[in-house]
């Protein structure tokens, strides 16, 4: 299997797990609960909309990235336009004293934010990283995967 085609499954595997993770970051830190036996304090609510903020932006972050990358490889992006615009920020970590106010079940959602970050971070450095092939290159790897299709 060519490397492009398990580049392509990686970047579609993960930007169905940012999908799941945005769907549920939603639902968990919609503040407006139906559930008004179990309302949380003061600090629970702006720890909650503060990490809330940080995970989805994360998330909408790397589904941005992700995005560019499926552009990019669809041919709908040059390597160039992908370059320019196609950097995954940097993003600041929870707070530790915020997740101590937090639900279990609210910890994990945002330390499988961070961790998918980390993932998307670590391939938008890799591919910077690689990045430095002609276009003149690039476009002969191309036109050699179109004829290896047939």
């Amino acid at each position: 299997m060519p490397t492009r085609d398990i580049n392509c499954e990686i970047i579609e595997e993960l930007y169905s797990q940012a999908l799941v993770l945005a769907d549920d970051a939603r639902t968990v830190f919609d503040l407006r609960r139906t559930d008004t036996a179990v309302q949380p304090d003061d600090l629970t609510r702006v720890a909650l909309s503060i990490e809330g903020l940080r995970t989805t932006t994360r998330l909408m972050h790397v589904l941005a990235w992700l995005l560019n990358q499926r552009a990019y490889r669809s041919g709908e992006l040059s390597a160039g336009q992908l370059a320019r615009s196609g950097r995954l920020p940097d993003e600041p970590p929870a707070d530790a004293d915020n997740l101590a106010l937090l639900e279990p079940a609210t910890r994990a959602l945002i330390e499988e934010g961070e961790a998918l970050h980390a993932r998307v971070a670590q391939l938008d450095r890799e591919w910077r990283a690689n990045a430095g092939e002609p276009p003149v290159e690039e476009l002969r790897g191309r036109i050699t995967a179109a004829f290896a299709r047939g």
